[in-house]
């Protein structure tokens, strides 16, 4: 008898080296199974170019010089649902069948309307034995920022903070005042990689000129995002600097100048976050990470939007600031990194 969770575990393991690269598409991974071995494996790397399946097959014929007969004898796993349309590529449903594959083991169903079962009724009306629901919960924790935009219309939404032992997050007079630790630091930037963009408020963008990017970690720099209602931030900011895509929320005018995008809402004192996620839903933003400042993280903290929370507790006393939210969620981890202790809080109200 195959071990089926065992396979989907490596799907899932693959599908994870995409993250950061295959946004708006989901992280997928695809194992290929001849007789109790893998003969093939692989997962959607980047946007745009092949997906896992289509990666897996190729890695058949690159290591087997029987490639076409081992494929009518195995079975592949993939975390997500084959696609059954033509899009960036075409569809992997038809990929699988052109190849004779009998037996085909999915994680979860794609609940993208273009697929949404479609590929599992493609590959049984050509005869493939299909099996569903194998880790099912891991797989579509896996792919949640792909699940909230297509369920939600609305990126994913992290909100990030550190606060000190006696719940200060921010100091009373706007200063910068840094909390946690290098360790906690260098995470945020492994953190802004994964994610499509980094969210601020004109407060701290003016207060901390952040360059929101991950120089402290090796990967892709997110697209950065600003509320600025009245345009009245400095060009000279890093934010700027147009050395990545930069949307900037205002009232007053929407224009593109190079990689700068500036949006106009129309209503700034109502439903602003709403109006925001959006917009960038629109713009194909799957995920966001929301870093401040205090204004901004309770604007999207008191309409209930956001997703996960992601909080550093530092050993250090202020005795005084602004204080830092309190979270009606569930703790889903916690972690030690170095002095500090973060929590990972997920939204228990969606």
């Amino acid at each position: 008898m195959p071990d089926h969770e065992a396979y989907m575990l490596r799907c899932i393991e693959l599908a994870r080296l995409g993250a950061g690269n295959v946004s708006p598409n989901p992280m997928v991974g695809a194992v290929i199974v001849h007789e109790d071995r893998i003969i093939g494996e692989g997962y959607h790397r980047r946007y745009g170019e092949a997906h896992a399946e289509v990666n897996a097959v190729n890695d058949v014929f690159a290591k087997n010089s029987e490639a076409k007969n081992l494929l009518k004898n195995s079975t592949i796993y993939v975390s997500l649902e084959p696609c059954a349309h033509f899009g960036k590529t075409p569809p992997c449903a038809d990929l699988i069948i052109r190849h004779g594959i009998p037996r085909v083991v999915i994680g979860c169903r794609d609940p993208f309307e273009a697929v949404d079962g479609k590929g599992i009724e493609k590959l049984k009306h050509a005869g493939a034995e299909v099996i569903t629901g194998i880790l099912e919960k891991e797989c579509e924790e896996l792919n949640k920022r792909f699940f909230t935009r297509v369920r939600k219309q609305r990126p994913y939404i992290i909100v990030k903070w550190a606060q000190t032992s006696d719940s200060f997050f921010a100091p009373a007079d706007g200063s910068k005042k840094w909390i946690s630790s290098d360790l906690s630091k260098q995470l945020v930037h492994k953190w802004r990689s994964e994610e499509d963009a980094v969210l601020v408020g004109k407060n701290t963008a003016l207060a901390d000129n952040p360059q929101l990017n991950v120089r402290d970690w090796a990967g892709r720099n997110p697209k950065r995002i600003v509320i600025d209602r009245n345009l009245e931030l400095p060009t000279s900011l890093h934010l700027f600097n147009e050395s990545v895509e930069t949307f900037v929320f205002n009232a007053l005018k929407t224009d593109v100048q190079q990689n700068i995008k500036y949006l106009q809402l129309e209503d700034f004192d109502h439903y602003l976050p709403q109006l925001i996620c959006y917009q960038l839903y629109i713009s194909d933003i799957q995920s966001v990470i929301v870093e401040g400042g205090a204004k901004t993280l309770r604007l999207f903290l008191d309409a209930g939007l956001w997703d996960e929370a992601r909080v550093f507790n530092a050993p250090v006393l202020w005795g005084e600031g602004i204080k830092a939210p309190i979270l009606k969620g569930n703790l889903a981890e916690q972690h030690q990194l170095g002095p500090d202790t973060l929590q990972i809080i997920q939204n228990a109200t969606l």
